[in-house]
């Protein structure tokens, strides 16, 4: 285990750029690669964020800095979170404290922070296709560089992935795909002799002779070319015995080189220098521990894979917190005590999305299909044709990738599906492309979808049974990431979709749903004890569009509308359609989220939003001031 108690990093601080480490001995790099580890160790357990997957390819990308140089050649990491290594040695390693924190470095490649990243990677399994696109255009342009995409082997569950591979394997570019693979080891069929040749296999000197006897051989006047094929027919049925993996992807024509050890630096570095050479599509295998050179990660790669604080000593983490993801899994459990039809699918989410005591409880009801979140909604949908309950467990961000199966799969038959959205709204440091704001607007779009949205944990666990029992089709229960709004702990809600608390008098009326109804409530309370009357429309059952919502807002001068969602296609903007469809003539607004949101804390993105209880007051308060000078009218206290 690495000591984290004096880091020395007397390399790495003087590395501004990937040019630095080009004149550095093998041991040199090993020692970078422990003051990475160090760095790594120290600063994730303060900022939080993905430890284990950066441990496992410091080697990995210290060898890719040593052979190519970016940004000419161009690295597109998948998923992007193990691109920590990558940014401390390019120039960021000063700032790196400040990994996840508003302003500062994101916890994904990012273009705008650093010429070195070249593609955004949040979501997994993009990398080959978007390699792919990068190689072919600089083949088409006469562009020199090579294009590396790194994809770990969970990201290779991916659909997207074979997509890529099927693609980029033809194409003849200068595309080098490196199978980080961290989750199984080297087959032990593979054995010593299949080891050493790959290794032999990787070296730059090996690629040049092998190229030059199939040119010798092939020359050979009459004969030279049946015997070449003779011996590559004789060499593929070899390998086929010896390498599972390599005829995979050489069937896809891609050239094979590996499995390399992950963590031998001189291997790395030879294969590296192997694939660039070679004018055609390279698969580099590399098999890398995750966690590696930090014991508690090695030994629980999974819980130290994203990680809020801990103990860099002891390897203890914070206490976790009761939270949405747990209720959900616990009232899951217990209605299946109840129902054996009820099954739960993640994908490659068990622990984050609060289900894994229901895998230990109902092991043969539980389908992690890996980053498979579009087969995840298909498969839910044959599981409901066959009179399953089908219960999806993904975030809202991951979510978006279904929308296709959502809409023709389920959707259109009626299949009953019950999609539990978790990490609903603004989710915080993790940043631009897990935001959870988009999940309301595209369910908008798809008729017969039935939306519920809980503000609190009685509330959740009353919507899980509504959304299993009490419509058909396609149902979501969406929730957020962390615990109950501290101003609802003593909230007592009921079964209504709705609830509207009218307060006689009150010509104004504000309407929300969700978390930040905890926000508007006290808003609204504080609107109150300064001799503002207002009325509050809380709704639960956000999808489908009810025409009571409209006709009871009718008797408002002004309705304000606060969604902790994207504006365009939200519930917000459906209910302006909707009040116009009915005649309103009142002044409406509907304030929501505008754009991407970049990484930052929860409380601070909702505050840029106006979505904090002390906007939402001086808004209403500053609009009612307004009018009162406009037409004065009478107040109820």
């Amino acid at each position: 285990m690495s000591d984290t108690k004096n880091t020395d990093t007397k390399y790495l601080d003087s590395i501004q750029s990937p040019q630095d480490i080009k004149d550095m001995t093998v041991s040199q790099l090993m020692m970078l690669c422990d003051e990475i580890r160090d760095t790594l160790i120290n600063t994730v357990s303060k900022t939080g964020g993905h430890l284990s997957s950066n441990l496992g390819v410091v080697e990995l990308t210290v060898a890719m800095h040593k052979v190519f140089n970016t940004p000419r050649d161009q690295f597109v990491w998948d998923v992007g979170h193990q691109c920590y290594v990558h940014k401390l040695l390019t120039g960021r390693a000063e700032s790196f404290n400040t990994l996840r924190k508003e302003g500062g470095l994101s916890g994904f490649p990012d273009p705008c922070e650093s010429k070195h990243d070249t593609f955004i990677a949040g979501h997994s399994s993009t990398s080959i296709s978007a390699a792919n696109g990068m190689a072919k255009a600089k083949a088409l342009l006469g562009t020199d560089g090579t294009v590396v995409a790194v994809i770990g082997d969970g990201a290779l569950t991916g659909g997207l992935a074979y997509e890529g591979l099927s693609n980029a394997g033809r194409s003849k570019d200068r595309l080098i795909v490196v199978l980080n693979d961290n989750g199984m080891s080297i087959s032990k069929n593979v054995g010593f002799i299949a080891r050493h040749l790959a290794t032999l296999r990787a070296r730059p000197r090996y690629v040049r002779a092998k190229t030059l006897f199939s040119n010798a051989v092939a020359s050979i006047p009459l004969i030279g070319t049946p015997i070449r094929n003779r011996l590559l027919h004789f060499k593929t049925k070899v390998k086929k015995v010896m390498y599972s993996q390599s005829s995979f992807f050489e069937e896809m024509g891609f050239n094979y080189i590996g499995p390399l050890n992950g963590h031998d630096l001189k291997d790395l570095i030879r294969g590296f220098q192997a694939a660039k050479k070679l004018d055609r599509p390279v698969l580099l295998h590399v098999a890398t521990v995750k966690g590696k050179g930090y014991e508690f990660a090695e030994k629980n790669p999974d819980i130290y894979h994203g990680i809020s604080g801990f103990d860099t000593q002891t390897g203890l983490t914070l206490p976790s917190a009761c939270c949405f993801s747990s209720v959900f899994g616990e009232e899951l459990c217990s209605l299946s005590e109840q129902d054996q039809r009820i099954c739960a699918i993640t994908a490659a989410m068990k622990s984050g999305t609060g289900l894994s005591k229901f895998g230990e409880r109902f092991p043969k009801r539980c389908f992690d299909v890996g980053i498979a979140e579009e087969h995840a909604v298909t498969f839910a949908a044959g599981l409901a044709h066959n009179d399953a309950l089908p219960v999806f467990a993904v975030y809202s961000t991951f979510l978006q990738r279904s929308y296709d199966q959502i809409l023709n799969d389920a959707a259109i038959s009626g299949e009953h599906i019950v999609l539990a959205i978790d990490r609903a709204g603004i989710v915080g440091e993790d940043g631009v492309t897990h935001q959870g704001l988009f999940d309301v607007a595209f369910l908008n779009t798809i008729p017969g979808v039935t939306v519920y949205s809980p503000s609190c944990y009685s509330e959740l666990r009353i919507n899980l049974r509504q959304a299993i029992y009490d419509v058909a089709g396609v149902s979501a229960v969406r929730y957020p990431r962390g615990g109950e709004p501290e101003g609802l702990k003593d909230y007592q809600p009921d079964y209504k979709p709705n609830t509207l608390w009218k307060v006689a008098g009150s010509r104004v009326l504000l309407i929300t749903y969700g978390r930040i109804f905890a926000n508007v409530k006290k808003a609204a309370d504080d609107l109150h004890a300064s001799g503002i009357s207002v009325s509050l429309l809380k709704l639960t059952r956000i999808l489908p569009l009810e025409d009571e919502w409209a006709e009871a807002a009718l008797d408002y001068e002004q309705i304000y509308f606060f969604e902790e969602g994207i504006r365009t296609g939200g519930i917000g903007e459906s209910m302006g359609v909707m009040l116009l469809q009915h005649g309103y003539t009142g002044k409406y607004k509907n304030i929501a989220i505008d754009g991407f949101v970049p990484s930052c804390s929860t409380r601070s993105g909702l505050e840029k939003a106006g979505l904090d209880a002390k906007s939402i007051e001086r808004l209403v308060r500053a609009d009612c001031m307004e009018k009162e000078r406009i037409r004065p009218w009478a107040r109820t206290i």
